[in-house]
Parts: C-alpha cells; sequence; structure tokens
C-alpha cells in the first residue's frame, strides 16, 4: 500500500515556485534596519534604536518584534537585550528606505 502525501494547496505551490519570503512593505523595513543595523554597530539595535529611526512608539516598535518573531523572520533570546537576529539572507531583504522626514520650519524676517 502506497502512502500520499495530501495535495499541496494553490498558496503552497505559489510559495514554492515564487521563493519571495511572505513579509510586507514595513516589516520588509524593520527587518533592513536590523540588518543594517547589526553590520555597521556590531551588535542588534535596540528596540529604542527602531523607534528613534521610524519615528514610532514603543509600543509599535515591540509588536512589530513580536511579529516578526512569530513569522519566523526574526530570532531572539528572552531577558537578553540585544538580541535580535535576522533569519533571511542578505538578498532576500529589501533595500532601506529612509523614513520621510518633516520639512524643517523656519522663521525669519522678511524684506
Amino acid at each position: 500500500m502506497f502512502i500520499v502525501d495530501p495535495p499541496l494547496s494553490r498558496t503552497k505551490m505559489n510559495r514554492a515556485a515564487d521563493s519571495r519570503p511572505d513579509f510586507t512593505h514595513r516589516q520588509g523595513q524593520y527587518l533592513a534596519f536590523i540588518h543594517a543595523y547589526t553590520l555597521v554597530n556590531g551588535c542588534p539595535p535596540a528596540e529604542a534604536d527602531m523607534m528613534r529611526f521610524f519615528r514610532v512608539t514603543p509600543p509599535t516598535v515591540h509588536q512589530m518584534v513580536l511579529s516578526l518573531e512569530r513569522a519566523g523572520l526574526i530570532s531572539r533570546q528572552p531577558g537578553v537585550p540585544r538580541s535580535i537576529a535576522v533569519l533571511l539572507e542578505r538578498s532576500a531583504l529589501p533595500e532601506l528606505n529612509r523614513p520621510h522626514t518633516q520639512p524643517v520650519k523656519t522663521t525669519g524676517t522678511r524684506y
């Protein structure tokens, strides 16, 4: 008797043929930042570093880290600071874009 695996679902077949990782644009930016920060500084970023770069609140960064970990895109050690590690190849990461900044407002006298 032969044991046959169930047929692959359409999403699994597309995922196998289309080897792109499954993450959103924003998640990709966080992954690219973590990778770049680690290369430049020699250690992974703290959540405060991501908060400053992306100009978001602490709960926003923490929820993103948790969602990246649940998706299997990063790993971290509980209770160990700066232990985030990206689990993807560099070629799978998008290019890091600087977040949009507010224009600088200056006041001056007009003549």
